[in-house]
């Protein structure tokens, strides 16, 4: 543990981006595994254990280019503009993150997928699920992020994160999937 510890404060970013990457590419082998996920429309890729792994690819794709590295520096800049692990600070973190940065990732995941899965309209999940995603995630998130805030140094938070937005991811793919082969 003290040497996992030693390579987050020696690498910061490097660790919380490929600690949360993993983490989120993990939600959607955990979603089709264990939630009976459904593979999409034009899907080659699976393997024996019917992961789509060409599915999961993407998720790791928007895992990496925007979810790690967005939350990495949104929560410097949290640190930074509302310092502090008490409940002022806090809660404010809270409201801001909730305000500001769940609708741009939730945003993103929706958008993102279906622009790497070259849907006629990038917009149609995000449309449709937008919403219930982010109500649900404002009940999640802000006990999550409270937790975060409160109890996890900075150096570590990214890739805290990530861990707790694995519950999440599953939910979002889920989610994504569920509703998705409704239409086909």
């Amino acid at each position: 543990m003290n040497r996992t510890w030693a390579l987050f404060k020696a690498h910061p970013y490097i660790s919380n981006v490929l600690g949360y990457t993993t983490l989120f590419a993990s939600a959607d082998v955990i979603q089709q595994s264990v939630l009976g996920g459904k593979h999409t429309a034009g899907s080659t890729s699976e393997g024996s254990t019917g992961i789509d792994w060409c599915q999961t690819a993407r998720v790791a794709t928007v895992g990496f280019c925007f979810h790690a590295n967005f939350n990495y520096q949104w929560l410097r800049w949290l640190e930074r503009t509302l310092p502090g692990g008490g409940v002022k600070a806090v809660t404010g973190k809270v409201v801001v993150d909730q305000l500001v940065a769940a609708p741009l990732t939730i945003s993103a995941f929706y958008i993102g997928l279906s622009l790497l899965e070259n849907k006629k309209d990038p917009l149609e999940d995000w449309r449709q699920k937008f919403w219930t995603s982010y109500k649900t995630g404002v009940v999640y998130w802000s006990t999550m992020q409270a937790v975060n805030f409160a109890l996890v140094p900075p150096v570590a938070r990214t890739a805290f994160l990530g861990g707790i937005a694995l519950t999440f991811t599953i939910f979002l793919c889920h989610l994504r999937q569920k509703d998705s082969h409704k239409l086909e």
